[in-house]
C-alpha cells in the first residue's frame, strides 16, 4: 500500500492513508495527497494506522506539507500512530506543530 487519500463524509477533512512505511520513497506520493485540495476542505488528517516504520525524511514530509499550505485556513492532526511511531512524534515534538490522537 501506498499512500492514497479519501474525504470525510462532511467533505471538510482530507485523509491521508499511509501505508506500512513512512519514509523517503514515500515523497512524491505524499506531495501529491495534498497537492490538489478538494474545495471546503479545512482540516488534514494523516492516518499513521498502517505505520510500522517511520524515519526522519517522514517527519520532513509533514513539516513540508505546512510550509507547502501556509496561508490555506487548514488544522492538521496525525491519528492512529502505533506505539513506537507515536514516541517518533513526541519525542521529535510534533505535538506543538500537529494534533496527535
Amino acid at each position: 500500500m501506498d499512500v492514497n487519500t479519501r474525504v470525510s463524509g462532511d467533505n471538510q477533512t482530507l485523509i491521508v492513508d499511509i501505508g506500512e512505511k513512512f519514509d523517503f520513497s514515500k515523497v512524491e506520493a505524499f506531495r501529491a495527497a495534498y497537492k490538489d485540495l478538494p474545495s471546503g476542505i479545512n482540516h488534514i488528517s494523516v492516518d499513521l494506522a498502517k505505520t510500522e516504520y517511520m524515519d526522519s525524511s517522514a517527519l520532513g514530509m509533514l513539516l513540508n506539507m505546512q510550509k507547502a499550505l501556509t496561508g490555506k485556513e487548514l488544522t492538521y492532526s496525525i491519528v492512529n500512530a502505533r506505539p513506537p511511531v507515536a514516541r517518533i512524534l513526541q519525542i521529535s515534538r510534533f505535538d506543538k506543530k500537529f494534533t496527535l490522537r
